[in-house]
Order: structure tokens, then sequence, then C-alpha cells
């Protein structure tokens, strides 16, 4: 099979005929459908984020397809079913996961890091972990499910807890932080939109935000959230992962706010230790998904309360991984999410 095979940092994935993998006991062989492109990969690629496989190894963690091949004892799928992997896999025996906290197990496996991903013409995945896709849903298109939307179904109902009318400001509308603001919305939120891209605050509109604010736009920021929200938000997300974003979405809450850190830094932050006592605020990390939720979230994109198919801007071949990479490092405003196409 072809598949793109990173070699280490600061280096370009190499195109590759490497072996299709054969399903073992309770596995199965699915033919990649498409591959979602994802800052993580980035990470990996420029910033010298360690994969816990040694290179050289598949990236690619968003990945839908079709059943190719059971392995032994795999009998709750057949051959061409339309299925969705979820981004983490997870032991189901661990503390964290016997209590609900799966998204935190303790063997958490993730593919494009742990194991091999799905920029790819083939991957293995358990079959217990692997979820199907209903008719409703785009092959191709429905791969986001896998990280793009979970992650902000995960962030907004679990971390955030958005109830119905709920004031919320998200902090950032690339790929994650706009369907934290589409999911915050369909949760009956009012949400605010933070970004200095006007085309990606666009987006947010068209996507549920009642206000956006471009903060080179405006003098205080903090100040014009209080306006818009009178007093300040009740929940604020920050999707970007830089301290200086974090510390000014916290400075858009009213007190009792609750911040939920979404946005990957390896940097420290500076926070008010006095104002997370005295008004008893909170602040939350959010990571992942939980797979109990997947069933829920693939019923809200079937019925079409959560959008994916406008989401895919664009579409490429597996040959043009780079460039699709080059897209998200350029911050491209005509790209909201890419997907590769093998």
């Amino acid at each position: 099979m072809k598949a793109a095979v990173f070699y280490g940092p600061n280096q370009l994935l190499k195109i590759e005929e490497v072996k299709t993998p054969a399903p073992e006991r309770g596995e199965i062989l699915v033919k990649v459908a498409a591959c979602g492109v994802c800052h993580t990969d980035l990470h990996y690629i420029d910033h010298g984020v360690p994969t816990f496989k040694k290179p050289p190894m598949i990236l690619g963690h968003e990945c839908s397809g079709t059943v190719a091949q059971l392995g032994e004892g795999v009998d709750s799928f057949k051959k061409g079913d339309k299925v969705l992997l979820p981004a983490v896999l997870t032991c189901g025996v661990c503390d964290f996961c016997r209590t609900g906290r799966e998204n935190i197990c303790e063997k958490m496996v993730m593919f494009g890091n742990h194991v091999d991903g799905a920029y790819a013409e083939y991957v293995i995945a358990p079959a217990k972990d692997v979820f199907t896709l209903p008719d409703e849903i785009p092959l191709e298109e429905g791969s986001i499910i896998a990280d793009a939307i979970s992650t902000p179904f995960h962030a907004v109902k679990n971390r955030g807890e958005v109830r119905p009318g709920d004031t919320v400001v998200v902090f950032g509308c690339g790929g994650i932080g706009v369907n934290i603001v589409q999911v915050a919305a369909a949760a009956g939120g009012t949400v605010i939109a933070v970004d200095i891209s006007e085309a990606k605050l666009e987006w947010a509109r068209k996507l549920g935000a009642t206000h956006t604010v471009n903060p080179s736009k405006v003098e205080k920021l903090g100040k014009e959230i209080k306006k818009l929200t009178g007093g300040g938000a009740d929940v604020a997300f920050e999707a970007i992962g830089k301290p200086e974003t974090i510390q000014s979405a916290f400075g858009t809450l009213r007190k009792g706010g609750r911040l939920v850190v979404v946005g990957y830094s390896a940097e420290d932050i500076k926070l008010s230790a006095a104002r997370i006592m005295f008004f008893e605020m909170e602040v939350v990390g959010s990571l992942g998904c939980r797979p109990v939720d997947y069933p829920r979230l693939i019923e809200m994109v079937r019925v079409g309360k959560i959008k994916v198919a406008e989401l895919v801007t664009h579409k490429l071949p597996l040959s043009e991984i780079n460039e699709a990479l080059d897209m998200l490092r350029r911050g491209d405003e005509s790209v909201l999410r890419s997907v590769v196409v093998p």
C-alpha cells in the first residue's frame, strides 16, 4: 500500500510503498476513505514533539473508511461497512476508564503517535473501538468527526458544561475553535467568537456565533466582551494554545466563570490565584473525547444539528500531503479543514 511516512522532525513526509498490515484477532483492516489534516501533526513535524512510536511511522489520526478485512473473532462488522475511527483508543480497564474518564486513559493509544495512523491506503484498528457511520453522513467529510468535531463536543458538553442560556466566548476559530462555536450554539449557548481573521469570523457566524470580535479592531478586548455579555462570559474556551490568549480568555469571565483550555502549549501561563479563589473561578483542561460520547455525536451529525460536509474546504490526494500541511502552516484563510483522500 501507499503511505506518507514520517522519518523525523523538520522533514517532508515521504510517499512510499509499505507492507499492507494484516488484522490480528479482534482487529479490522480499514480501507481509508479520508484522513483529516491536523495541527497535531505539525507538532511532530515542525516543533520536535516526540511520537511514542519512534520513526519511521505513519501519521494521521482523523480517519473514516470501509471495512476491508476482519480479524479472527470479529463479528460486529462485515466487509464494506462504513466506519469512523476515534483518534484515541482506550484500554477500558484502568481507573480512569472505569470511572468515565476514558479520554485520559492510563494506557491510551493514539493513531499516528503510538501506532501507525491513516495517512495511508489502509490502517489497522481494534474492532471494539470502531463506530459505524450511517449512510446520511458523507464518508470522506465524516472523517473529521474523529477529532475536529469530537474534541469540541467533549470540551463543550463535559468540560465546559455549557447549558442553554449560557454566554460563551471562543478564542480562536480554526478547525477546532469554529466547531466549539457550533457545538456550543447547538447546546443552547449564546456564543461570541474571537479571532484576528475576518474569514474565520465569518465561518463562526455561519456556524452559530451571535457576535464576533476581532481583537485587532478593538481597544480593550476584555472590556468589549464584558459589554457584550453584561459583565462577562459564563464559559470561555481557548483553542489556540498561546499563554497570552489563555490569559485573555480568563479575563473575559464573570465571577464564578469557567475557563476551558483546549489549545496545546508547552509554555507556562500566569493567572491570578486571588481571582480564582475569591471569585470561585474554574480553570479546566480538555483532551479529546470519551468513546461513550461518539454515538450521540454521530447522531447529531446525522440529523444535521452539527455540520461536517460544509467544513471540509479542501480534499487532496495522499501524494499532496505535504502541500496540505503547508496550507495549515501558512494559515491559509481559504482552508477551514483539509482531508487527504488516498
